[in-house]
């Protein structure tokens, strides 16, 4: 009944649509998260978001996807959702299997100074930190083994 509890909190609705150049993962809520892929796939997906409000999640440590969701004003809920996915995609999940902490900010705090190498960017001003916890990252990959990652959306 917990496993069944856990499963509804991140794939009521859950999705993640394939043939995307970044992850595109729908929330339980609607909400729509973008996940990059790699350095230059983050490059593009922070570029199309810079200067603009929508909520940007990011490790503290190098090597994880930027996370954006493609909504403005996000509940609590869909950034605490999205920052665990981050963190479960991250190498600092992978090299440690710990506790995982992410940064949280828009797309109005970020900038890219020249001569910075692909996929990294300087935050302008003091990020918001979430520590997500290894259980959080851990009931996340095993709700994604159970449902099946490869879950298409339907159209």
């Amino acid at each position: 009944m917990a496993e069944e509890r856990l499963i509804n909190r991140f794939f009521k609705d859950y999705c993640i649509k394939k043939n995307m150049k970044q992850r595109e993962v729908v929330l339980n809520s609607g909400a729509i998260i973008f996940l990059g892929k790699n350095s230059k796939n983050n490059d593009e997906l922070v570029t199309s978001y810079l200067g603009k409000e929508n909520t940007i999640i990011h490790t503290a440590k190098p090597g994880s996807p930027f996370c954006v969701i493609d909504k403005l004003n996000p509940t609590k809920e869909e950034i605490k959702t999205s920052a665990i996915i981050c963190a479960s995609k991250s190498q600092d999940w992978r090299e440690n299997r710990g506790d995982v902490v992410v940064h949280v900010f828009t797309g109005k705090d970020v900038e890219k100074n020249k001569g910075m190498k692909e996929g990294t960017w300087k935050i302008k001003s003091k990020p918001k930190l979430i520590k997500i916890k290894k259980k959080e990252i851990e009931e996340w990959i095993k709700s994604v083994e159970k449902r099946g990652e490869e879950k298409s959306c339907q159209q």
